[in-house]
C-alpha cells in the first residue's frame, strides 16, 4: 500500500490473466485463443491501413464496423456499440446500469472480472451459487436490486444456458439492466441477440478475441436496445473518443466480412473438441458438455494442480484455479488437431506413471 494511493486503487483486486509465455516451443492452451489465424482479409485490410493512414485520427464512432456487425447479427446500428475489448465493454457496462448501494447478482463461479470491476466502481454484489452440476439457477437471478451479469456459456465451466432461462431472467428484472456475456457464443448454439428486440434491458457482448482470431487487436462489442447503447457511448466519450485505432477497425470489419473462413474455422474446432472431448473420457476423465472454445475436466485418481504443474514442465499450458468448487479441474483450450494429440499423449504418459 502506498500513501499516494487513491481509496479506489486500495480496494480493487486486480484480475489475474493467464500465463503469457514467449516462448514458440510452448503449446499455449491456457487462455482460450483461437488457435488458427485470422482471415486473410484482415491482412489485406489492415495493410491499406498503413498505408498514410496512421497519421489521421480513427473513427470515433466506428460507423463502418457497427454497419457490419448490425448486418451480420441483424440488428440496427444505433443497437451497436464498439470498445476495446470486450473487457473495456464490460467495465463500462458497469459504470453505465449498475449502481452504488444496489447489488448486482452473477454466478459464484464465473469470470473472475466481474468482482474486480465490481470492488472498482464500488458496486456491492451477490454470488449466486451453481447446482451441483455447474449449471445456472435461474430463478435465484430474478428480482435483482441492482442487475444481472453472466457469461453465456459461462466461464470455466463452458456449459451453455437455454435461451428460454435467459428470458425468464429478464422477464423477472424488468427495472434492471442483464447482461449476457457471451464472448464463446460462436462456439455454442444461439445467441441473446435474438432477444433484444424484445427486452430494452437486455445487453448482449460479445468479442472478436475468441471465433475470429482477433484476439491481438482488441475489438469487443455490445448489442442492445439503442438508449443502453447511448448510454455506453456517453461513458466511452467521458474517457476517451478514439478506442478503437485504424488497424484494429479494418482488420475487426474485414473479419466480419469474411463469412466463409468464419464458418469454416468454428466447425473445425467444434470437430476438435468433439474428439477430444471423447478421448478425454475414454481415459477416465469427467469433462463437462462444452459449448465453448474450451473444455473443464477432472479425473478422479489425479489432482488437478499436479497436472497442470507436470504439463508445464512438458511445455503444455492449461488453465488450473485453485478455487473451492474447481480446484480440481482444468480448462484446456482446443487447439490444433496436433497440439491437442500432444496433449493427449502426455496425459497418457502421466497417468500410466501414476498407476505404476
Amino acid at each position: 500500500m502506498n500513501k499516494f494511493w487513491s481509496e479506489m486503487v486500495n480496494r480493487t483486486e486486480p484480475y489475474l490473466p493467464g500465463e503469457q509465455l514467449n516462448d514458440p516451443a510452448i503449446i499455449k492452451l491456457n487462455t482460450n485463443e483461437n488457435p488458427y489465424p485470422p482471415s486473410p482479409l484482415v491482412k489485406e485490410a489492415i495493410a491499406e491501413q498503413l498505408e498514410g493512414q496512421l497519421r489521421l485520427y480513427p473513427s470515433p464512432t466506428a460507423d463502418s464496423l457497427r454497419e457490419t456487425i448490425a448486418e451480420t447479427v441483424g440488428v440496427s446500428k444505433d443497437e451497436v456499440f464498439i470498445g476495446n475489448g470486450s473487457d473495456e465493454v464490460l467495465a463500462f457496462s458497469f459504470m453505465a446500469f449498475f449502481h452504488p448501494g444496489k447489488p448486482i447478482h452473477f454466478p459464484s463461479i464465473t469470470y473472475s472480472f466481474y468482482p474486480v470491476y465490481a470492488k472498482l466502481f464500488n458496486i456491492p454484489y451477490e454470488l449466486v451459487r451453481v447446482n451441483e452440476d455447474f449449471t445456472l439457477p435461474a430463478e435465484l437471478f430474478f428480482g435483482s436490486e441492482g442487475g444481472v451479469i453472466l457469461p453465456n456459456p459461462n466461464a470455466p465451466t463452458s456449459l451453455y444456458m437455454e435461451l428460454s432461462s435467459i428470458e425468464s431472467i429478464l422477464i423477472n428484472n424488468p427495472d434492471t439492466v442483464v447482461i449476457i456475456d457471451e464472448a464463446y457464443i460462436d462456439f455454442a448454439t444461439v445467441s441473446a441477440v435474438e432477444l433484444v428486440k424484445s427486452y430494452e434491458n437486455l445487453l448482449v457482448v460479445q468479442t472478436t478475441s475468441k471465433s475470429r482470431s482477433l484476439a491481438g487487436l482488441r475489438v469487443g462489442y455490445a448489442i442492445g436496445h439503442p438508449g443502453l447503447i447511448k448510454a455506453l457511448v456517453r461513458i466511452k466519450d467521458s474517457f476517451n473518443s478514439y478506442t478503437i485505432d485504424r488497424l484494429a477497425l479494418a482488420g475487426a470489419t474485414a473479419a466480419f466480412k469474411d463469412r466463409a473462413y468464419f464458418d469454416k474455422t468454428i466447425m473445425k474446432i467444434k470437430e476438435t473438441r468433439s474428439r477430444f472431448i471423447e478421448t478425454l473420457q475414454e481415459m477416465g476423465f469427467h469433462v463437462l458438455p462444452s459449448q465453448a472454445n474450451f473444455v473443464f475436466a477432472t479425473h478422479a485418481d489425479r489432482a488437478a494442480s499436479d497436472l497442470y504443474l507436470q504439463l508445464k514442465e512438458e511445455g503444455i499450458l492449461v488453465r488450473h484455479f485453485n478455487q473451492p468448487g474447481i480446484e480440481n479441474y482444468l480448462r484446456i483450450s482446443i487447439g490444433t488437431d496436433e497440439q491437442m494429440d500432444c496433449l493427449l499423449r502426455k496425459l497418457e504418459q502421466l497417468l500410466m506413471v501414476s498407476t505404476t
